[in-house]
């Protein structure tokens, strides 16, 4: 208390001045409508830049909930397009058809479930992504993975009860099969492991016409995993390979892997059906082969 005393004491002319000072202030402002108006004006300003940064503050803080609430308005739109739905070719034999489908013949094909991404790399020749959901949640390997923005990432190759890994389009052993969008052209892609931030795609012929820019889809030519037409990249370079005589083409790739959030899973309805064929022919042409 006595320290207390001895500042003010020490103080206590330049504490009179402040509050002359503020006394004085008052009086300006209150009976002078040029000073009060301008006093007003220069508070209200101040007020809503300490505003502006308080509500960016907490919009950062919010910026997880958003996003989830995104995704899953992402999902229910992925979920709609016409790509997932396809209809049983009946010009030879009718049959009844397990799946659920509509009054025009068209079954939903694809479902696509959202997940998180708990890591992810790019730093390796053999990058990987891992994402919170597993066996538990019905995934399997082989099911396609692809972007939020519908870009595509890569494919799962193990599962968990709880979680996935997925092989990144940045790992060596990667193919894909795509195609360019304009002409149709088929192609594979790869990555050389070097460059993160490009691509390659690779068995394109250079009889057709290609620019940069051009956009790079999934050709469906593989539609076990993908279905025909998600974004996969554009053309950066355009190379040739005259041993071969194709195109080589640095693909730009559409996903942001450095910065991987929230990702949705392909599931191909009729996946274990076709797989099954595959099998079966393979069996039966080796039978065949030994006899």
């Amino acid at each position: 208390m006595r320290n207390i005393f001895l500042f003010l004491r020490h103080y206590r002319t330049f504490i009179t001045f402040l509050f002359l000072q503020v006394i004085a202030l008052w009086f300006l402002f209150s009976y002078n409508k040029f000073h009060r108006a301008r006093f007003l004006g220069m508070a209200n300003e101040v007020t809503g830049k300490i505003n502006t940064q308080y509500n960016k503050v907490e919009d950062f803080f919010h910026l997880q909930q958003e996003n989830r609430r995104l995704h899953r308005e992402n999902d229910s739109l992925l979920n709609m397009l016409p790509v997932n739905f396809v209809r049983h070719d009946t010009g030879v034999q009718s049959y009844q058809d397990t799946n659920p489908q509509d009054s025009t013949g068209f079954y939903r094909r694809y479902f696509l479930y959202p997940a998180t991404v708990t890591y992810t790399t790019v730093s390796s020749q053999k990058n990987y992504i891992q994402i919170n959901r597993g066996s538990n949640q019905g995934v399997k390997d082989g099911w396609g993975v692809i972007n939020s923005d519908g870009s595509v990432v890569g494919t799962i190759v193990n599962v968990s009860p709880n979680f996935s890994q997925v092989m990144s389009l940045l790992h060596v052993q990667s193919r894909l099969d795509a195609s360019l969008k304009k002409s149709g052209e088929l192609g594979t892609i790869e990555w050389e492991g070097k460059n993160p931030n490009f691509l390659t795609m690779v068995r394109v012929p250079k009889a057709i016409q290609v620019a940069k820019g051009d956009s790079v889809i999934t050709s469906g030519n593989n539609d076990i995993t993908f279905p025909k037409g998600f974004l996969v990249g554009t053309v950066s370079e355009i190379g040739v390979d005259n041993a071969q005589g194709m195109y080589v083409l640095k693909i730009k790739p559409a996903a942001n892997f450095f910065n991987l959030q929230q990702v949705h899973i392909i599931n191909n309805v009729d996946r274990a059906e076709q797989m099954q064929l595959i099998k079966d022919t393979k069996l039966k042409v080796d039978a065949g082969n030994n006899k």
